[in-house]
């Protein structure tokens, strides 16, 4: 089956895009660029990189801008999953929904509409196990949004110690060790289906009020 793929360079989409390839052909990517940090919907954190690692898994991408306003955000994306059928001929949708039933709802309400599949190759999946499968790719920390996930958390990659750790946190405050619940947000760097990695050559922490987010200023595309 032709695929698309509901794209925010984070580790949900790209490990779920990673399932969907050992069956179907993925074909391309499709992003919502909100304005909204508080999108219910879309991924923020470093959303801008989604042109590089879409170069970087060559693949071709659809980008829609969204003011990221709840429930009228679904507009912009019937709008990008439209484009992707009309131009791409896919046939689905795979989505890195894990426990939203918020989004995973919503989307495939579109994809019926469209006449599309809806494709959740992570759905209800253990979220330790999720971050475990995460190691073979490269993702940082790239937003933290919780008590006790600090300043110091950012920028780290998803390894054997972070998981330990989110893993400690679920069992002492009952976090969503994956971020289910918004406590964290991430950035892959790379993973086995990018053709090259991203360096990072300049970055930021921008944290306040025990949020915080780190900030790619600049980065490039290397040989792997």
């Amino acid at each position: 089956m032709k695929l698309g793929v509901l794209f925010s360079g984070g580790k949900d989409s790209c490990l779920a895009m990673h399932k969907a390839m050992k069956n179907h052909s993925v074909v391309c990517l499709i992003s919502l660029i909100s304005s909204n940090p508080e999108s219910y919907m879309f991924h923020v954190p470093n959303i801008e990189l989604v042109d590089m690692q879409a170069e970087a898994i060559r693949l071709p991408l659809i980008k829609v801008d969204t003011p990221g306003i709840k429930e009228e955000e679904l507009v912009q994306l019937t709008e990008a999953i439209k484009q992707a059928k009309e131009k791409y001929s896919i046939e689905g949708i795979v989505t890195g929904a894990v426990k939203s039933e918020y989004q995973r709802s919503r989307i495939a309400k579109i994809c019926s509409e469209l006449g599309l599949e809806c494709i959740n190759p992570l759905w209800q999946m253990d979220q330790i196990e999720l971050l475990n499968e995460l190691k073979e790719f490269n993702v940082i920390i790239s937003g933290v949004f919780a008590d006790k996930i600090g300043k110091e958390w950012l920028g780290k990659r998803i390894d054997d110690e972070i998981i330990r750790m989110l893993k400690k946190l679920q069992e002492e405050i009952q976090i969503h060790p994956a971020g289910e619940g918004g406590e964290i947000e991430t950035t892959v760097l790379d993973a086995p289906f990018f053709k090259q990695k991203i360096l990072i050559k300049d970055s930021e922490i921008d944290f306040k009020d025990n949020c915080g987010t780190f900030i790619i200023k600049k980065a490039e595309l290397i040989r792997k």
